[in-house]
This record gives structure tokens, sequence and C-alpha cells, in this order.
């Protein structure tokens, strides 16, 4: 069965890549799969200093949104790190599609980029 698959593409501010990488994988990661969502892969996007991904798989766009909604309205992330993460960021993009299991785990199995 598909899943609804969530790419998010963040621009961040000018040297901020090191901050919102650290921030991401020590903080945001694990909260959100404390939260129940399903972190398909994150880390910096190798194509421009300044850009960061962020995967997440969903059952279907009311999945998606029920969990985004519960997550980002939650205290443990706007009394967390809410705040220092969106200093990091210009601007982000979010791009839905549908895609097998097996491609969503070659997404999750595949090598992350090093941090900058």
């Amino acid at each position: 069965m598909k899943r609804l698959v969530e790419i998010r593409s963040y621009k961040l501010r000018p040297g901020a890549g090191a901050g919102f990488h650290a921030a991401v994988a020590s903080a945001a990661v694990p909260m959100l799969r404390r939260w129940g969502t399903d972190v398909v892969a994150f880390g910096p996007s190798p194509h421009e200093p300044d850009t960061y991904f962020l995967i997440r798989a969903y059952a279907d766009l009311d999945d998606l949104n029920a969990r985004q909604n519960a997550f980002y309205g939650s205290d443990e992330w706007r009394q967390g790190p809410r705040e220092g993460l969106l200093a990091l960021i210009e601007s982000f993009l979010n791009t839905v599609l549908w895609l097998s299991p097996n491609s969503i785990d070659d997404l999750r199995h595949s090598k992350a980029p090093k941090p900058p």
C-alpha cells in the first residue's frame, strides 16, 4: 500500500547549516518520532550549502494534517526548539507524493549527506 510522503526543503540563513542540523538531529527529529511521525530521512542537501531536507511518511493527507497539527500545536514544540530553528530558516517548501513502501525504504536507507 502506498504512503503519502512529504518532502520539506528549507532555505536556511547563510552559514546556519551546521547549527540547524545539530538542532534537528538532537531535538526536532527525536521529538517528531516521540509524537509518532515516521521521519524517513533528513539532512543537508548537497547541491547548495544553505539548504536542508526533511522527509516524512504518512498514511494519507488526513494523517499528515492531524499529526502535524498536533505536533506543531504542542507545548513541547512551542516551548522547545521551535524559536531557535525558525530563526535559522529563510523559507521552506513542502511537496507531497505517493510512494511505495520499497521506495520509502530506499530513501530511509540512503546515505545522508554529511552536515556542513
